[in-house]
This record gives structure tokens, C-alpha cells and sequence, in this order.
């Protein structure tokens, strides 16, 4: 869900939304489905490394990524829901070598380091950004979800404003949006830091929220959209497996999961729960 569609390009632009009608007439959202066409904010030396690492053009913007205090950067974000720092652009543009290792292993770039210790703060700020109550309880029910499996991954959760030293932020972005964003994890070992939740979610219930949150912490962790070749739960489309990868996790089926809280779009009452092999996929990883 996020977001995710690979990084595109950027542009400070306003995220479109995609409601799909599905079986039951019940509303699946794609939860950071990015406005058609090419986005300025690209040099023609940019949209030709983009090509070379097989994304779509038509999806890639780049945009202003907001930050809980309210201060902006680009971020490229890439099919939908993850996002990537312009350093990490760069990078690869100067290491190509290290790309084409990462393609060779046909996976998200990195894992974060295991066992280790994952400190969430839920951003209780203003101007905002602050979650809200049903956000708040929603996050705390998300972190369960991650250690109630048999992972090396161990999170903490608190509350507050201070967040420099915590591993991932979680907060709201005052966009009318639905869904949230986030990346994949750092070359270090480290979960990517933050986790956005647009305040449509303002409109779903606590257990929808939920979902959403589990949903970005997991792209945090390396886990990619269980239906990222055809985005059957949005209705169709697809995502490139490049450059973060999209390799299939031993023991986890290769066709669609339709019980993954990892799908790329979601309904307006899901549960807020792991699938089966969501844990079988972190279990095996983790």
C-alpha cells in the first residue's frame, strides 16, 4: 500500500487517488496512486538512468516528502508507496556496480540487521502531523502485530515529539489523502525511518488503520506488495521488480495471497492482521 509503486521522479505534486470497485461493490483503495504522465522535475540524464533500471516512467515523480515538523525535500517516489532519498539516487548512479549486484539477488535492496531492536515514536506533534487518538491506537496495535511473531525484530513504541534518535517515525501528513508511504530498508541494516499516514485515514476504522500502519512498517522491514506483478487487489496494473528487487520468500506462494496484509491496495474494513505467511515470510527473514 502503499505507496508503493517504485520512487518516482519529482514534483511538489498533490497525490491522486484511486478508488477501484471490487467483488461486493466493497472500495479498494490504491493508496498512493501518482497522477498520470511524466512529472517535471527531471533532467533528460535523470529520466534515461531511470530507464535503465526498468521503472516506468509514466509513474516516476518527484516530489516534496514533508517531514513531521513541517520542512519538505525531494524524494523520488517509485511506483506508489516507497520512497528514496536523493542521496540514495545518486549512489546508485555512481556505484553501478552495486546495482547490479542488488538485481542479480532480485530483491529489495537491503534487510535491516537481525536481532536487533526497532524504537517506534508515534509523532504526537502539531500543525498537523500529530497522530490522532484512533491513529495512536492503531500504531500500538500494529507493533503487536510484529512482536507477536517469532522474529529476531524486537519494537519498542512511544509516544511524543522527540523522534532524531528513534529507528522509525510513524506520523500524519495533512494531505485529504488516503493510504501512507514509506522505503525500504537502509544499507546499514537499519528500518527505513519514516512512516507516513495520510489524514484521510481520519474516514477508517481503527482496524483499517491499523492495516495501513502494518502495511508501511513492513516495507520499512523489506518486504515488498504480494502482488506487485499484477496489483490484482487494486484491479490490475503492475510494478517493476527493479531496482529494489521482489524475490519470493522460500515457503510463501507465488500466486495471489489474498489474505496478505501486504497487498497493494486495501479495503475500507480490514482487520489490521498478518496473513499466514506474512509470517511465514518475516519468520523466515527475520
Amino acid at each position: 500500500m502503499k505507496y508503493t509503486k517504485l520512487f518516482s521522479a519529482f514534483a511538489a505534486l498533490t497525490l491522486s487517488l484511486l478508488i477501484i470497485s471490487c467483488q461486493g461493490d466493497e472500495n479498494v483503495v490504491q493508496e498512493d496512486e501518482m497522477a498520470e504522465g511524466l512529472q517535471e522535475g527531471l533532467t533528460p540524464e535523470e529520466e534515461e538512468f531511470i530507464a535503465s533500471l526498468d521503472i516506468n516512467l509514466e509513474d516516476a515523480v518527484l516530489q516534496d516528502f514533508a517531514y513531521p515538523d513541517g520542512t519538505t525535500e525531494p524524494q523520488y517516489i517509485i511506483e506508489g508507496d516507497i520512497a528514496m532519498s536523493v542521496e540514495e539516487f545518486e549512489r546508485l548512479k555512481e556505484s553501478p556496480e552495486e546495482l547490479e549486484a542488488t538485481l542479480r539477488q532480485y530483491r529489495t535492496y537491503n534487510l535491516c540487521d537481525s536481532p536487533q531492536t526497532i524504537n517506534v515514536i508515534g509523532y504526537t506533534g502539531g500543525g498537523g502531523y500529530g497522530l490522532t487518538n484512533k491513529m495512536k491506537t492503531a500504531l500500538g496495535w500494529a507493533v503487536n502485530n510484529y512482536n507477536n511473531i517469532n522474529t529476531g525484530l524486537t519494537f519498542t513504541l512511544t509516544y511524543g515529539t522527540n523522534y532524531d534518535s528513534y529507528d522509525i517515525v510513524v506520523y500524519r501528513v495533512p494531505n485529504g489523502q488516503v493510504g501512507g508511504v514509506a522505503g525500504f530498508p537502509y544499507a546499514n541494516g537499519n528500518p527505513y525511518k519514516w512512516v507516513q499516514i495520510f489524514s484521510g485515514m481520519d474516514n477508517y476504522n481503527t482496524n483499517t488503520n491499523e492495516h495501513v500502519i502494518t502495511h508501511e512498517i513492513g516495507h520499512c522491514v523489506g518486504l515488498r506488495h504480494t502482488d506487485w506483478w499484477n496489483r490484482a487487489s487494486c484491479g490490475g496494473g503492475s510494478e517493476s521488480a527493479n531496482p529494489s528487487g521482489a524475490v519470493n520468500v522460500p515457503g510463501t506462494p507465488t500466486n495471489i495471497d489474498w489474505n496478505s496484509v501486504m497487498l497493494a491496495c486495501f479495503g475500507s474494513n480490514e482487520d489490521g492482521e498478518f496473513g499466514f505467511y506474512d509470517k511465514v515470510a518475516l519468520e523466515y527473514l527475520y
